[in-house]
């Protein structure tokens, strides 16, 4: 099994930053889709510099001509300096160049660049999924099921913290699809806390037992949930992820995949391996627990929170 060395992580790390260096004079410039294009082009050339043998399973969509890092996609500095096949680890990445792009095109907090990096295998293969129901907690077995009633959920909580429903925060994306976990969590007495964007933001916020959130509710995006999970697994909280088709196109699409709707995914199936998280700021971020990750300066330099067998860590650059 494929090792992820401190020297690697950095790697990773180092390539992200060249990422969100890359947006910053695009901040504030209304134009999301130049601030998207931008740091696909900045991490793609940096990740080519990594010594890996390297593979995006979680990206953007498939390959066509605009800027994307696409599924399938292969990256690395597999050769030595003369020419000769070099020993270089297998990874396989989950990433989103530019989580938050509206953010940054309006240059508000919580635009950030994420990376996952699992060895080769360990990250689900998400197919043509785009959409992904989740339940993630730094509490421990927090739910049974995706199925059991929100109430239910919270009062399990509410005993393994020894806190009254009501001091519990729980997070819902703002959407139409999400309006029942929202209805449910507030009806049983719960904080709930509504956000327009920043998926993996609150699920790592809903992570951390020091942060402000114990709960994240609802349906997101698929891809974000494979980041989640590596998350979850190094962090040992609990998270649940099931397919959630939002008509009968990708539902057919799963279908033909072979992909089961109904099936409910661990953390830890979703992500089978040891993996390390990286969580670089463009416009400013609050993780909670005492990682506030600033813009990126003037300067250039940018703030990143990072997770691995090491724990987390915060560190400019």
């Amino acid at each position: 099994m494929t090792v992820i060395t401190p020297a690697l992580e950095q790697a990773f790390v180092d390539a992200t930053r060249v990422a969100a260096r890359a947006v910053h004079p695009l901040v504030g410039s209304g134009d999301k889709d130049a601030v998207d294009s931008a740091a696909v082009v900045a991490l793609r050339g940096a990740l080519e510099g990594v010594h890996v043998d390297g593979r995006v399973v979680v990206g953007e969509g498939e390959k066509d001509a605009a800027p994307m890092l696409f599924v399938g996609e292969r990256f690395g500095a597999t050769a030595q300096a003369d020419g000769s096949a070099a020993s270089v680890p297998a990874v396989d990445i989950a990433v989103d160049p530019v989580d938050g792009t509206r953010s940054a095109a309006a240059g508000v907090p919580g635009a950030i660049v994420l990376l996952a990096v699992a060895p080769r295998g360990a990250l689900l293969d998400l197919g043509p999924a785009y959409y992904m129901q989740k339940l993630v907690s730094w509490v421990p077995d927090a739910a049974r099921s995706l199925d059991e009633p929100v109430a239910v959920t919270l009062e399990r909580l509410s005993v393994r913290t020894g806190r009254p429903v009501s001091e519990l925060a729980v997070a819902v994306q703002d959407r139409a699809r999400n309006a029942r976990f929202a209805a449910d969590a507030a009806a049983a007495g719960a904080r709930v806390e509504l956000f327009a964007d920043g998926d993996v933001e609150r699920a790592i916020r809903a992570l951390l037992p020091g942060g402000d959130l114990d709960l994240l509710l609802g349906i997101g995006g698929a891809p974000e949930g494979v980041i989640t999970a590596a998350a979850a697994r190094m962090l040992g909280g609990t998270m649940l992820g099931r397919f959630a088709p939002q008509g009968p196109e990708e539902a057919q699409r799963l279908a033909s995949a072979g992909l089961d709707a109904a099936q409910t995914f661990t953390g830890t199936e979703i992500c089978s391996a040891d993996a390390f998280v990286v969580v670089s700021s463009i416009t400013g971020i609050d993780l909670g627990d005492g990682a506030r990750l600033a813009p990126v300066s003037p300067a250039g330099a940018v703030h990143s929170w990072t997770l691995g067998t090491g724990g987390t860590s915060v560190s400019i650059g």
